[in-house]
């Protein structure tokens, strides 16, 4: 198969990192699919990890359940599966290292002490009111403008400071938070490409603050648009949404292929789709 990797451009490295709380439906398909396809297109690696860090929210076998799907649909990962239960030691190394810099800082604060909208208002920034204890942990925000480039979504720019403000990295429950662990393992990994949901374009500019404070070379990012239900809801588990359709797995490959907007798709099977998938991301997506 030809190549559009760039040449001298560090070798790619993407992933797909789904939540298993539940089987994948067709909205977790189109971050699948282009990730997938931005991977192999780059001739690059393709791997998957499972983001289990959220326990309450996990559900038994559905890690197995997510593996067989991607496989049925032809979607094979590079290496040894990495679930993030199994990675605590990493996160609370990296929250030793910014610790130690007094780059987080306690917060005691509840959920009804906060302003409704806009950012953390640093309350606990300079100490925790007297007689009040930790409940959570922060990350001191630098001040600045965050600029980076999506290449979906074109230049981006975000005051974090303004928007966010300092931002959670271990929560009140004492689980680890989002932007904290897959920062920590994109890094672990060296994942040199984000291809994901574009409802995360948001944590981008926090999770590249994050990263330069924990000396690691922020992935470039491509953030893909989202399947909506008829209420215009950002099709999702939490809204119930259906497990995807393997009886008929053309059909649901070519739907998907379709909602990252491109036209129908004809194949004749499975090995068929992908091969002329990746011709056509390459044409229009396989180099910056």
């Amino acid at each position: 198969m030809a190549s559009w990797a760039e040449p001298g451009a560090r070798p790619y490295r993407g992933r797909f990192a789904p939540s298993p709380s539940g089987p994948l439906h067709n909205g977790s398909l189109l971050a699948a699919m282009a990730s997938f396809l931005d991977a192999r297109v780059h001739q690059g690696q393709w791997l998957l990890r499972m983001e289990d860090i959220d326990t309450p929210r996990v559900v038994p076998g559905a890690d197995r359940v997510i593996m067989n799907q991607l496989t049925k649909l032809g979607m094979h990962w590079d290496e040894e599966i990495v679930w993030q239960s199994q990675r605590l030691a990493l996160y609370q190394a990296a929250f030793v290292s910014l610790a130690d810099r007094d780059l987080v800082y306690g917060c005691a604060c509840t959920r009804q002490e906060l302003p409704a909208e806009g950012p953390y208002p640093g309350t606990c920034s300079r100490g925790l009111p007297p007689g009040r204890r930790a409940r959570a942990w922060r990350f001191r925000v630098q001040p600045g403008i965050e600029h980076f480039h999506d290449r979906w979504q074109g230049p981006q720019q975000q005051d974090v400071t303004a928007q966010t403000g300092d931002f959670i990295i271990k929560r009140a429950d004492g689980l680890w938070a989002y932007q904290m662990v897959v920062v920590v393992d994109d890094g672990e990994q060296g994942i040199t490409h984000i291809v994901r949901g574009h409802d995360l374009l948001d944590s981008t500019a926090r999770q590249r603050m994050l990263a330069r404070q924990l000396g690691i070379a922020y992935p470039e990012v491509m953030h893909v648009p989202l399947l909506r239900d008829s209420a215009g809801r950002k099709l999702s588990k939490q809204n119930h949404a259906a497990a995807m359709d393997l009886s008929h797995p053309l059909l649901t490959l070519g739907r998907a292929w379709q909602a990252l907007g491109f036209d129908t798709l004809q194949a004749g099977s499975v090995e068929a789709f992908w091969t002329r998938a990746q011709e056509q991301w390459a044409h229009r997506y396989g180099l910056r």
